[in-house]
Parts: structure tokens; C-alpha cells; sequence
């Protein structure tokens, strides 16, 4: 008898631990911390659901690096062909679009490359090389250095690979970058909304906007838990439905610094 209520104790108190603990993993990148978003949508989805959410801020490949161990319940990233990958390896349930900006290249005020005002990135780029003006790379397999990857082969050049002096990888953050890129006197490619919200702008202007190539996507996926049966399912899946319903949607359109909106929301669009 003892025996048996000791052991209906234990489980008492492990059901209780369990139900009490309404907190998942998300790995994301680092715009959406950097920016601010979280501290806009969290608390809003805290208030919906009762879940607390810990993030783990990296780059999007590092992100869903984290996923695959099982190190997180949710990815909310910027890199739709690194995204495919990782469902078509078994490591997410299902991808959805949950809303978009787009990328910037950031330049000093001194425009040394004579970009300023364009609104055609390989071109901007391609003078970029030509003048051999300093660029900042983040480096870190994130989904704006993938992006800015992609461009350089749009562009027909490779400065990652042929060691360009004036080509520089970081590997750090967008915040790293930009602070990078503001000490140098060089030009970085950044996501718009990192832009908008960062502090130091001063000797830093946006040269080139407006491309239809920059245009940056955002996606959430529920780790599988087939791969990982430890992913709360459930709490995570909460998550996913907010961002993309309605409500969730209208948080996020409604996140603003200055006036200016950050991200602009598309689920299911």
C-alpha cells in the first residue's frame, strides 16, 4: 500500500510538473530578435495561450542546424530553399509563408562604389567589384547571407571564393555586420527591418531598395516529432496556428518603429 501511494505520488506530481510547464523552444533568426518583433509578439501570444516561448537566436542555417538536433520546437526562419531542405529531410511537419520585408544594401554615405539611389542590386554590386569598394559579409550561413550569396551569382561573381581583399566575412549577426560595415566605411546587405531598428546609423545610408530580387520571406514550421518525440507538439503547433491566423497576423502588421512598418504579413496568401 505504502509502495502504492508513493508511486501515485510520483505521478501525481510528474503529471502536475508536465501541465505546468507551457514553455517551447523556438530557433530563429536573428532579424526577428534584433528587430524587435519578439517584444512586440510574444507577450501578445503569452496572453493568447498561457505558453511562454524561449528563443534561440542564430542565423537561419545555424537555426535549423538546432532543429535537426532537437534542440528547439519550432523554426521561424528566412530562407525558403534551406526550409524545403529541412522538410524534405523529415525535420519539419509542414511550412508555412507568415510574412515578409525585404533586404537593403547598406552602404557608407561616401558611396564610393556611385550607387546611391539604384534599384538594381547585380548592377550595384557588379560597381561594387569594379571599384573594389569594402563589403561586409555576415558569413554565417544565415538566410541574408544566403541571400546575399545568391546575388553575387546573379551577378556572375564570386568575391567568397576568390578571397577579394576587399570582401570581408564576418561571421556574426546583422547587428555585427552593420556595426562592421559602419567602421569600414563598406557596404553590407541587410534585411530591412535589423535596418530600421538599429541604433547606429550614423555615416550609414541605404543605397540600393526597391528590387524585386530583394524581396525577403519568412516561414514557421513545427519540428517533427516523429524525428524527436520529445517536441511539444502541441504548444509548438499553438504557436504556428497564432502567427498565421488572423489575430497573430494583425500583431505583426501592427509592429512599428517610428512610423515605419517592419514586416508585412501574408500567411496564406
Amino acid at each position: 500500500m505504502r509502495f502504492l501511494i508513493s508511486a501515485l505520488t510520483i505521478a501525481c506530481l510528474t503529471f502536475g510538473a508536465q501541465a505546468q510547464d507551457k514553455t517551447i523552444t523556438i530557433a530563429s533568426t536573428t532579424s526577428t530578435q534584433d528587430s524587435g518583433l519578439f517584444n512586440h509578439l510574444l507577450p501578445a501570444f503569452k496572453a493568447k495561450t498561457g505558453i511562454d516561448v524561449k528563443v534561440i537566436a542564430q542565423g537561419t542555417g545555424q537555426a535549423l542546424d538546432t532543429a535537426r538536433r532537437g534542440d528547439a520546437d519550432v523554426v521561424f526562419v528566412h530562407a525558403k530553399s534551406a526550409e524545403e531542405k529541412f522538410l524534405a529531410e523529415g525535420f519539419g511537419v509542414k511550412r508555412f509563408d507568415v510574412m515578409y520585408n525585404d533586404f537593403v544594401l547598406v552602404g557608407p554615405a561616401s558611396d564610393p562604389a556611385g550607387i546611391k539611389g539604384s534599384k538594381d542590386i547585380v548592377g550595384s554590386l557588379k560597381a561594387v567589384q569594379a571599384k573594389a569598394a569594402p563589403f561586409v559579409s555576415r558569413g554565417d550561413k544565415s538566410g541574408t547571407h544566403l541571400a546575399e550569396l545568391a546575388l553575387w551569382k546573379d551577378a556572375g561573381l564570386d568575391p567568397a571564393g576568390a578571397k577579394a581583399d576587399w570582401y570581408k566575412e564576418i561571421g556574426q549577426g546583422m547587428g555585427a555586420a552593420l556595426n562592421t560595415a559602419k567602421a569600414m566605411g563598406a557596404y553590407v546587405l541587410s534585411d530591412r527591418g535589423t535596418w530600421i531598428s538599429f541604433k547606429g546609423k550614423d555615416g550609414l545610408i541605404i543605397a540600393v531598395e526597391g528590387d524585386t530580387k530583394l524581396f525577403n520571406q519568412y516561414g514557421v514550421m513545427l519540428v517533427n516529432p516523429a524525428k524527436h518525440p520529445h517536441v511539444k507538439a502541441d504548444l509548438g503547433q499553438a504557436f504556428v496556428d497564432y502567427v498565421i491566423s488572423a489575430e497573430g497576423q494583425k500583431v505583426i502588421a501592427d509592429y512599428k518603429i517610428e512610423g515605419q512598418q517592419l514586416f508585412f504579413p501574408n500567411a496564406g496568401k
